[in-house]
């Protein structure tokens, strides 16, 4: 491998762009090309139990590390994985899909090789594609250089997922080395949509008397789209009432006092919703409104006191200006808030606008688990540095109303809402930030979706504590309807006897508890050895759900036409 190669080119690009892994499952069209993997000095590979898993590895890589890459062979392992990527895609997670693909030779020859149709077309599974991934490429010797550098603007500028398809041959042809960087992105932000939209903002934002009548209402594109810290800023500019809701949570520091809480629509605590829907001037940033992220779509926002930014472009009222970025608009109304804020006659207020859910008296030791204790005990013992994975369900919603610690982030997956998901993204999110713990929370059926991906999380020393809620069954869909149907059952598993089963030796600490206390000591013990992974089988009662997600359940069945916006 002395030759600077197409595959050497691709795995360069990933390094560039801050990928330090390739997760995936080898298959014979793509195993030459992994040695370029693991040959290269800053990439390393990380096999997965099945191709499924891996994709949800590279989600949560890609969710804190800005960009991830997914390795499958040529069929049958990228259509295990397309899930995954039509996940990646709903969520807005840049995550570049390599598949190795047959030879072009065989492909001229239109041969029926394994892992295809067997009618000598090469195409089908790229077409698949089209819709879940923003950039697309089958390489030939002509085009495989530009091709991929064009692949991974795409996927880096537009946060979404791309596909590389490299027949065999192609991988391994001699290119040079790429003489420069892959130019950075370019803010498409008009100047005069950006000047109008701040006479505009400024009009509105005039009839606000102080900080407190400006609230903020912030969504999952923020993070996407880099714009984190400068909406700390704008909020700091106030300081101002602010939520998020449960797609974005933790994107800002949910201990600050002016915190108001997760916003869900009509299922929303009562503060929370009155700092958000009575506000006198609604900043929305970022937000998609979806069924689950918005308590069936009854969220109640006043168009003409709003000014709603989107990923490239913004409204004030009625006005819509366009093309403006999402972190310009924002890094643009900060000086506009601060002019709010400089008429303040009084000091600002330092009372949290809402207690937090942990404001009630604890559980004794020998009380049996439930729902609402399972998550006040969890919620009390994350600490800052956390990754927290909840998965969709009772743990989802179980967290969402819990007041994170700062420094805490939280991964769900809401609107692809694919059980079974945080499994394999807990190997994802917690190879991204090497040394930090991550704290999976996962039902005993979306468990079961994707448990043997458990053995890579030992196999790679991922510091973790596991809490699998045990409710005899997908207690979501019996939330919903038929909740004695067989069609809600599963066959309960023996947790800690599976971990110890998938490598974990010593390596693990496993237990089933069903009390308060013996949580409380399963959790503490975790907390002594944080360099070790702890699972925890918590046992609750098969109908019992968090009050979040009945409310939520409650408004499904009542089937509301979406609220306008």
């Amino acid at each position: 491998m002395s030759a600077h190669t197409v595959a050497d080119h691709l795995v360069d690009r990933l390094a560039e762009l801050g990928v330090d892994r390739v997760f995936g499952v080898p298959g014979d069209y793509s195993l030459a090309m992994l040695d370029h993997v693991t040959h290269h000095p800053t990439v390393r590979w990380t096999g997965c139990t099945n191709e499924l898993n891996a994709g949800y590895a590279a989600d949560g890589y890609g969710r804190l590390r800005g960009i991830a890459a997914l390795c499958t062979t040529f069929g049958v392992g990228e259509l295990s994985a397309i899930n995954a990527i039509a996940g990646s895609y709903a969520e807005h997670v840049p995550v570049v899909h390599v598949v190795g693909a047959p030879a072009l030779s065989s492909q001229a020859l239109r041969r029926p090789v394994h892992h295809t149709l067997g009618d000598g077309k090469f195409g089908h599974f790229t077409a698949m594609h089209a819709d879940i991934t923003c950039a697309r490429a089958s390489l030939t010797p002509e085009d495989a250089v530009p091709e991929i550098d064009r692949v991974l603007r795409a996927v880096r500028d537009q946060r979404l997922p791309g596909y590389l398809v490299i027949p065999a041959d192609v991988a391994a042809l001699p290119v040079e080395p790429a003489a420069a960087a892959l130019p950075p992105p370019v803010d498409t932000t008009d100047p005069e949509a950006l000047a109008g939209f701040v006479d505009a903002a400024r009009r509105l934002l005039e009839s606000a008397s102080s900080p407190d009548d400006v609230a903020v209402l912030a969504g999952l594109s923020v993070h996407r789209l880099g714009a984190a810290e400068t909406l700390d800023r704008l909020l700091l500019a106030g300081p101002l009432p602010h939520a998020t809701t449960p797609w974005a949570k933790s994107l800002v520091d949910e201990s600050a006092p002016r915190f108001a809480g997760t916003y869900t629509g009509a299922t929303s605590p009562p503060a929370t919703r009155a700092a958000i829907e009575d506000a006198a001037v609604l900043v929305v940033a970022g937000v998609q409104f979806t069924d689950l992220n918005s308590g069936m779509f009854t969220q109640h926002i006043t168009r003409s006191r709003t000014i709603d930014v989107g990923p490239r472009s913004v409204t004030v009222g009625a006005a819509t200006f366009t093309p403006v970025e999402l972190p310009t608009a924002l890094a643009a109304l900060e000086p506009l808030v601060a002019e709010v804020a400089a008429r303040r006659t009084g000091p600002a207020p330092t009372a949290p606008l809402a207690a937090p859910a942990s404001d009630v008296a604890a559980a004794p030791d020998d009380e049996p688990l439930g729902q609402t204790t399972l998550w006040r005990e969890v919620g009390a013992f994350l600490r800052s540095g956390d990754i927290v994975l909840a998965d969709q369900g009772t743990s989802f919603y179980g967290m969402a109303p819990h007041r994170l610690p700062a420094g805490v982030t939280f991964v769900g997956q809401p609107l692809w809402a694919s059980i079974g998901y945080t499994l394999p993204a807990l190997l994802g999110t917690c190879t991204a930030r090497p040394g930090q713990r991550g704290v999976l929370l996962i039902g005993d059926g979306a468990g079961q979706m994707t448990a043997t991906e458990l053995a890579t999380v030992l196999r790679e020393r991922i510091p973790a504590v596991i809490v699998v809620v045990d409710n005899d069954g997908y207690t979501v869909e019996r939330a919903i309807h038929g909740p004695d149907e067989p069609y809600n059952d599963i066959t309960p598993w023996d947790w800690p006897l599976l971990a110890r089963a998938l490598g974990g030796g010593d390596q693990v600490a496993a237990s089933r508890v069903t009390t308060v206390g013996a949580l409380r000591a399963a959790l503490a013990d975790a907390g002594a050895h944080p360099q070790r992974v702890t699972l925890v089988q918590a046992v609750v009662p098969r109908g019992d759900v968090p009050e979040l997600l009945a409310a939520l359940t409650r408004v499904l069945g009542a089937r509301p036409e979406p609220a306008q916006h």
